[in-house]
């Protein structure tokens, strides 16, 4: 859900504000107040920081050790529900108080639901930090979640499900972890289905609440222009006297590991003018020291779009079999972690409907190279690859409070951006060939074909080429 501040403003965006001169700090300046402090409340909240007293802009959020894996069957969607409902109006404000409030301010203000995390979070001037915090803690503790409300948001929820049905990429992954984590919670849709968003009740809302809204499964984040120990005395005043789960869980409480299940979904459809297929192998959890490898594994696969200008020249092997036979209109690997668990593969999107066994020879073969004989030089790019995007991806506030947030609810720490370059850069090839013959050769695997998939091969002829690199 977003609130709008300004005309013509793009979703997840904030005005700047007035322009400010700008005094570059040294580097040595820069190490020293860049850095994150973490405190723990009695009541088990962790509050966490990181400040720039050069920032003139915020960002405040909460981040809880709960989505929709937290549901079970009957009341899948939850999670996704609470979120829409959170800005519907509190004991304190109407939805009308509470989007005029932040309009005034200017800030913005935001949430979202992942398969294991719920997240709110604001982006506001530093002056109005206490107020968007105090907003936070009363949107999360005391919305009304009246009735009528609800039923209105039924038909929210169901457009946004129409919305996301027609993303031929949202539904590939939604099969994958169906059938990668066959009755688990873990594959279920954060949706939920179409009976759950009509038949989910105030009281399944409140429960879900009580169970998973609770101190020590959340981090309060706060980047920028934020003072650690003022956080810490809002998050004491209007986060103090929230409860702790009865049995006294920390973070990461997913105890049970979900089993993989190497299986197959087709959805066959030849009105469809291109195939996307989705070929996945167990992978390993936030907090593996694998992590990072498999990453390093993924970037030398790499990415490929054949529009691009440069796709005759990309760096990944693969890439040269793919465009010099016209095997595929684009291809991107993915390492996709959970707690406990993840999925390592690649997504394939093809009008080539005649060559699909070859593209998925090929895409095989590449895995198999990869355990054999990778390259030092295509190591080496693919760190320098890889620690590019991990710190690209700590520009702004928002993004910095999201690595903050996500690393604390998952691994209890925060590694900084110098300890993940660090990591990264002693990555060697002994252990991309490790990694990848221990999670990806010879391995069971999910996969999931839409559209004119009629040339898919058979999935034991797949199994067999992972094993063997011939069919």
């Amino acid at each position: 859900m977003t609130f709008r501040m300004f005309p013509n403003v793009l979703r997840r965006q904030v005005g700047s504000g007035l322009a400010k001169k700008f005094v570059r700090p040294f580097a040595s300046e820069v190490n020293n107040f860049l850095t994150t402090r973490s405190t723990l409340l009695p009541n088990g909240l962790t509050v966490a920081t990181e400040s720039n007293p050069y920032a003139q802009t915020a960002t405040v959020g909460v981040w809880i050790d709960a989505g929709s894996r937290a549901e079970n069957k009957k009341n899948n969607g939850t999670a996704h529900f609470l979120e829409h409902m959170a800005f519907k109006g509190t004991k304190n404000r109407t939805q009308h108080q509470l989007e005029l409030q932040i309009e005034n301010i200017g800030a913005h203000l935001n949430a979202y639901t992942s398969r294991e995390q719920t997240v709110y979070y604001a982006k506001t001037f530093k002056q109005d930090i206490s107020t968007a915090v105090e907003i936070l803690s009363d949107i999360l503790q005391n919305s009304t979640l009246e009735e009528k409300a609800i039923e209105r948001e039924r038909e929210v929820i169901l457009r946004e499900q129409e919305e996301v049905d027609k993303l031929l990429d949202e539904v590939v992954f939604d099969h994958l972890h169906a059938t990668a984590y066959q009755g688990h919670s873990l594959g279920r849709t954060i949706l939920g289905p179409k009976e759950n968003i009509l038949s989910l009740k105030r009281e399944d809302l409140i429960d879900y609440i009580a169970k998973n809204y609770t101190a020590d499964h959340m981090v309060l984040v706060g980047t920028g222009g934020v003072d650690h120990d003022e956080l810490l005395k809002l998050a004491e005043k209007h986060f103090g006297s929230l409860p702790t789960s009865p049995n006294a869980l920390n973070l990461g409480h997913f105890v049970e590991k979900p089993p993989f299940t190497g299986s197959e979904i087709r959805v066959r459809n030849d009105e469809l003018p291109q195939a996307h297929i989705a070929l996945a192998v167990e992978s390993v959890g936030w907090t593996s020291p694998d992590y990072y490898p498999m990453l390093v594994a993924q970037a030398i696969i790499g990415v490929w779009d054949r529009s691009l200008g440069c796709a005759p020249h990309s760096s990944p092997r693969l890439s040269h079999t793919v465009y010099e036979n016209h095997l595929a209109n684009s291809y991107q690997a993915f390492n996709t972690s959970y707690s406990d668990t993840g999925l390592f593969g690649i997504y394939l999107i093809s009008e080539n409907k005649t060559q699909l066994d070859d593209l998925i020879h090929f895409t095989c073969k590449e895995f198999w190279r990869l355990y054999t004989s990778p390259l030092e030089y295509e190591v080496e790019r693919a760190k320098q690859q890889l620690k590019a995007s991990l710190l690209l991806n700590l520009d702004g506030t928002s993004s910095v409070a999201e690595d903050i947030g996500r690393q604390l609810i998952t691994t209890g720490k925060r590694l900084t951006p110098k300890e993940v370059e660090s990591i990264v850069s002693n990555v060697t090839v002994d252990d991309v060939k490790r990694v990848v013959g221990e999670y990806i050769w010879d391995k069971d695997f999910a996969i999931v074909g839409v559209g004119p998939i009629e040339g898919l091969p058979d999935y034991n002829r797949i199994r067999g080429d992972m094993a063997t690199n011939r069919y």
